[in-house]
């Protein structure tokens, strides 16, 4: 069996692979890190903002979203100034009025955590996809969740980066079925659901 042919064979790459990529996630920090870092790939591939990851967790306060909250044109001037990031003024901003967003859902007694599962009804759908043309870039769920945020005022989640987001935290489960990590974070997994 083989991991899924999209890290290539980068070591970095292999690693989220193997590591991060379709495990289910409740941790806040790292749901909002995702969305940023997600947002900021829009139009790029993974393994460029994978490479700048660390960079942004440094640039974004290791993406404490009451602080990104916070910055002002002051901030923006200096992360448009950063190598390390993709510096695109409209994704700087929207991770800012993200994370005032994050802060009003909070405000409001809800967490991320909660707002994202409940679009999977708390549990990873664990998909059987045997070829990568079989993954979907967009599922319904991301449609709803993604209108969702928009109504909350979030920016940059659009379907196909919400989806994205979904597969990085393990809301859903597209590994490949040839792949050992599909079986490592199946069916068997307490409270998962087969789709």
């Amino acid at each position: 069996m083989a991991r899924c042919p999209w890290c290539g064979n980068d070591p970095l790459y292999e690693a989220y692979h193997d590591l991060e990529w379709g495990v289910p996630c409740h941790d806040e920090r790292t749901l909002f890190e995702f969305l940023i870092l997600e947002g900021a790939q829009a139009g790029l591939s993974w393994i460029t903002i994978l490479r700048k990851r660390e960079n942004y967790r440094r640039a974004f306060d290791n993406f404490d979203a009451t602080r990104i909250a916070g910055y002002g044109e002051e901030d923006v001037a200096r992360l448009m100034g950063d190598a390390g990031i993709v510096r695109n003024r409209l994704k700087i901003a929207a991770s800012i009025t993200n994370a005032r967003a994050t802060l009003e859902l909070y405000e409001k007694g809800r967490t991320l955590d909660q707002l994202l599962w409940q679009f999977v009804d708390g549990r990873p759908r664990i998909n059987h996809w045997r070829t990568p043309a079989d993954v979907p870039a967009i599922t319904a769920e991301a449609e709803a969740l993604s209108k969702e945020l928009k109504h909350r005022g979030f920016r940059f989640i659009g379907p196909t980066v919400i989806y994205a987001h979904m597969q990085a935290t393990g809301m859903v489960n597209d590994h490949l079925v040839s792949c050992p990590r599909h079986a490592e974070l199946g069916p068997t997994r307490p409270g998962s659901t087969v789709r």
